[in-house]
């Protein structure tokens, strides 16, 4: 972006008709978690728009292979390899290096190590479930693991989450801070899934879909999808707002 007005200030707002409501009866877990008062906006401090600052030294050798970072010396996770990968950028389309991204999920056959899945099914001795890495300084990223399963959950008789891989973020600020959801292309589950369906927008549903791209697949052992991440941006000065806007 050659020609971008400099940053300054604070970060931009979240664009509230985009994002689902915090109530949406449909997905049960908002009846009880929802705010019952108005949001109050808290102005930005400078600890809150500079940091915290990541480093690849805090990063292990597996840590963003979920095929082995969990499983026996000379195994590995059970269930179709993959390796997701893509760029975090900023609302102003600018790559965010030094982002620690975090990613958790269920195995194969769609169910969590943790103690509170009840799901009938196995648990798969060789896999964790999660990993972390870091952007670099072009903001990209990349992990391997396998394409979770599809699980049933207690919203309503029979509802079911489609495959998908949760995702955490850290940004240049803690304003930045973003958790989601990443979900596979081709999947038609994505459509019958009540939390999806709380997302008032398709094209902000679609925004939550990776791409398969087999460019990048490695020959006889993985399949790719490709996953972008946008952050907040930068909100610009008043003086700039006014060259923008009038």
């Amino acid at each position: 972006m050659k020609n971008a007005m400099p940053e300054a200030g604070g970060f931009f707002q979240r664009e509230r008709n985009w994002h689902p409501p915090a109530f949406a009866p449909g997905y049960k877990s908002t009846v009880v978690r929802s705010p019952r008062r108005a949001l109050i906006s808290f102005p930005q401090t400078l600890s809150e728009i500079t940091g915290p600052v990541f480093g690849h030294q805090m990063l292990g050798e597996l840590d963003n292979d979920l095929t082995l970072n969990h499983a026996r010396p000379g195994e590995s996770a059970i269930g179709p390899r993959i390796i997701v990968y893509g760029k975090v950028l900023d609302e102003n389309a600018r790559p965010v290096p030094g982002v620690l991204v975090e990613f958790w999920q269920a195995n194969a056959g769609g169910r969590y190590r943790h103690k509170k899945d009840g799901y009938l099914a196995p648990l798969d001795p060789n896999f964790g479930g999660c990993g972390r890495t870091i952007t670099d300084a072009e903001g990209n990223y990349f992990f391997r693991t396998i394409q979770p399963g599809a699980y049933p959950w207690p919203n309503g008789i029979n509802d079911w989450r489609p495959a998908h891989i949760h995702f955490s973020l850290f940004g240049h600020g803690f304003v930045q801070r973003l958790i989601t959801q990443m979900y596979f292309e081709g999947d038609p589950m994505i459509w019958q899934c009540p939390i999806v369906n709380t997302i008032p927008d398709k094209r902000a549903v679609e925004t939550l879909i990776a791409t398969l791209d087999m460019q990048a697949a490695v020959p006889m052992d993985a399949r790719a999808y490709k996953f972008d991440i946008v952050l907040r941006g930068r909100r610009a000065t008043l003086f700039e707002n006014k060259l923008e806007g009038n």
